[in-house]
């Protein structure tokens, strides 16, 4: 299976239609009138279609069992033809398409199965996805002209002692998102950090270590007293995300908040930490953007 332990929970919603083909009109009053011999078509193909979209994940072996929170069966008689609709919705980790569309399908079959014995001509037709919601694809920003400035917080790192993987990390993610990037290392002083802060013309600092507990520790505290705005969700979110992969994410202090129209991040130093604040709260934090763009212009 693909690997999804890295990407948060969204709310995921996928219609499927299927199309069932009759030959004649007595097969659509049989239908209408519910005179097939087998039963009740359309509620009995609406039961299957409730179990097939609960089994999907039985039978395709990529596909991963997740919670299955709404399943909606519409039927439309359109002359000949029974246009089939099945909606999935979840709030998980990936997408319901194929549960959606095996959903369908089995609603499809079930009616083929039911109508053959009165129709010999009942074919199934088109069986598609009408749309998706949810996830990364649904949350589209515009990142053009946005600038990100990486600052390391490091004694060690500053003094050549070890390295950057944090940043460098970082960096990767930004530019893979489009934005451009430039990078700083700095010890562990706050007059450092604050002078990044003012001098800066990137749009979002992210700062990278100091968010601990420790004596030189002293990112937080530094950054939090000069924010405009604290973006405490988002701070909410990094440490949630964190907590439920690394129980010794509770000790992180990460900040986010607003300064002078410029987003300011302040993540953990581990790599393993800051790229988890990234896969946390990207891209969905450059929405700010749109906000702090809607003020200028109130």
């Amino acid at each position: 299976m693909v690997d999804i332990t890295h990407k948060v929970n969204t709310l995921r919603e996928a219609p499927a239609e299927a199309i069932v083909k009759t030959s004649s009109p007595d097969t659509i009053n049989a239908l209408k009138n519910n005179q097939v011999p087998k039963g009740n078509v359309f509620e009995m193909a609406k039961a299957a279609g409730l179990l097939g979209v609960k089994k999907t994940p039985d039978l395709l072996p990529d596909c991963h069992p997740l919670p299955i929170e709404f399943t909606g069966i519409e039927y439309e008689i359109k002359g000949l033809e029974i246009v089939i609709t099945l909606t999935v919705k979840t709030i998980y980790k990936t997408g319901v398409e194929v549960e959606a569309m095996h959903g369908v399908s089995v609603v499809a079959l079930t009616m083929y199965d039911m109508l053959k014995p009165i129709d010999k001509n009942v074919e199934i037709g088109t069986i598609r996805l009408k749309s998706k919601k949810g996830g990364k694809s649904s949350f589209k920003l515009n990142t053009d002209g946005l600038k990100a400035h990486v600052v390391v917080c490091s004694d060690t790192i500053s003094k050549g002692k070890g390295e950057d993987t944090a940043g460098e990390g970082i960096l990767l993610k930004l530019q893979d998102l489009g934005l451009e990037t430039e990078k700083t290392i700095i010890p562990d002083e706050p007059s450092e950090i604050v002078k990044i802060l003012e001098t800066t013309s990137s749009d979002l600092i992210i700062y990278t270590g100091g968010t601990g507990v420790g004596p030189r520790d002293v990112t937080p505290q530094t950054l939090e007293p000069l924010l405009d705005i604290r973006l405490k969700g988002v701070e909410e979110q990094m440490r949630s995300y964190g907590q439920e992969r690394m129980p010794y994410a509770m000790f992180s202090r990460s900040v986010a908040g607003i300064k002078d129209g410029k987003l300011v991040l302040a993540f953990p130093g581990s790599s393993r930490g800051a790229l988890e604040s990234m896969e946390a709260i990207f891209p969905h934090v450059l929405h700010a953007f749109k906000v702090i763009e809607g003020k200028r212009h109130d």
